[in-house]
C-alpha cells in the first residue's frame, strides 16, 4: 500500500482537474491505497460546487466523500475564497496546521506522495 495527498488546486475554469482528483482519489483508493483529498488555494470553491445537487458531479463527489479520503480544506484559502460557511455546511474540517494551511511537511514526514491538481 502507498500513501497519496491529492491537493486540489484547480480555480472555477478547470472543472476538469478538480473533477479528476475525485477519479483519481476513488480509483486509489479501491487498489487500496492509503489517500487523502485536501481542497486547496482556489480550489476550495469546488466543495461549495460539488455539494450542489444540480451540478453533474455532485454523485462521484457524495460517492469519494461517503469513502472517507476527503481530508479536509485549507482554512484560510477557504475564507479568502469566500466558502469557509459552505465548507463548514457540508462537514469537511478544515486544516490549518501550517499558518492557517494544511501541513505539506506532516504529510512528507509520513510517506505520502503529493499529487497537486
Amino acid at each position: 500500500m502507498k500513501k497519496f495527498a491529492i491537493f486540489v488546486h484547480a480555480s472555477e475554469n478547470e472543472g476538469a482537474k478538480a473533477l479528476h482528483a475525485l477519479l483519481y482519489a476513488q480509483e486509489l483508493h479501491e487498489a487500496g491505497h492509503d489517500v487523502k483529498v485536501i481542497f486547496d488555494g482556489a480550489g476550495t470553491v469546488w466543495i461549495k460546487k460539488f455539494e450542489d445537487e444540480q451540478n453533474d458531479f455532485n454523485p462521484l463527489y457524495k460517492a469519494v466523500k461517503k469513502l472517507g479520503v476527503i481530508a479536509g480544506a485549507c482554512e484560510y484559502c477557504a475564507g479568502a475564497f469566500g466558502v469557509e460557511s459552505e465548507v463548514r455546511q457540508s462537514g469537511i474540517q478544515t486544516l490549518g496546521e501550517s499558518k492557517g494551511h494544511p501541513s505539506l511537511a506532516e504529510l512528507v514526514a509520513n510517506d505520502y506522495q503529493i499529487i497537486i491538481l
